[in-house]
């Protein structure tokens, strides 16, 4: 680990540079979302739950207030990958050589498992809740008059948070690396994540079985999955400690 002597003034001049990086990054990324979003809603409102009902605008201002919405998040998600370098940038100084490089790998794969988070959201559990949603009112005789904002609004919230779910598996294999989470601790914990995951699952789908199954399930196997990387991030963490502190004792 290289030691570099910084101050205060240097860590926020750095913090400020990267900052706004960021933000110049974000608005490039805002022009190419302006042009992109037009063809994400077309594409969205011919799949088979936008057809189940018509879309409409009870306000002048949602069709545009929808677009600006979209190009907002097209906008995050291409700045992301700019995001987590800039982040990494910052605190790479603090790391080992290993870990360096390491760590700079988290940023496709966080990026990667956000993509699947959200076409998971939006392929499995979206049809699920449309589909559940559409059928009380049939039962109930109750013709759905939908807004565009309040459908769009509705498809974000519901798909948006797997994206960030998804990210389980770096956060844990990061925090392994800083040592603030073992394997041994999310082992022994288990049984606790597992309900929460449950009540979680439970709590943004229909009440019924299979589609809680449907989507505990995942979440479950993510955690897992976390479990054996956080194993892996362990021992490499635990390899190059010993490797650096052989090379200290033997200068």
């Amino acid at each position: 680990m290289k030691q570099k002597e910084m101050s205060v003034y240097d860590h926020l001049a750095e913090v400020r540079m990267r900052l706004f990086a960021v933000a110049l990054f974000f608005a490039a990324a805002l022009i190419a979302g302006f042009f992109l979003t037009k063809p994400v809603m077309v594409y969205l409102q011919h799949t088979n739950e936008a057809k189940l009902f018509a879309l409409n605008a009870f306000k002048l201002t949602d069709p545009m207030l929808v677009y600006m919405q979209f190009t907002f998040i097209i906008a995050i998600i291409i700045t992301s990958p700019v995001i987590l370098y800039q982040l990494w940038a910052f605190v790479s100084p603090g790391l080992y050589e290993k870990e360096r490089k390491v760590t700079l790998s988290y940023i496709p794969i966080a990026l990667l498992l956000f993509l699947l988070g959200i076409s998971f959201g939006y392929f499995v559990l979206f049809p699920i809740v449309v589909g559940f949603m559409t059928k009380i009112s049939r039962e109930l005789g109750i013709a759905q008059v939908i807004g565009v904002h309040e459908y769009f609004t509705f498809l974000i919230e519901l798909v948006l948070p797997f994206g960030l779910l998804f990210q389980l598996p770096v956060a844990v294999m990061f925090l392994t690396r800083l040592g603030m989470v073992t394997p041994m601790l999310l082992s022994k914990m288990r049984r606790y994540a597992y309900v929460i995951l449950l009540v979680v699952a439970a709590f943004i789908t229909p009440p019924e079985v299979l589609s809680q199954i449907l989507v505990a399930v995942p979440l479950i196997l993510l955690y897992e999955v976390s479990i054996i990387i956080s194993r892996i991030s362990y021992r490499k963490a635990q390899k190059s400690i010993f490797e650096e502190q052989n090379q200290s004792l033997s200068k």
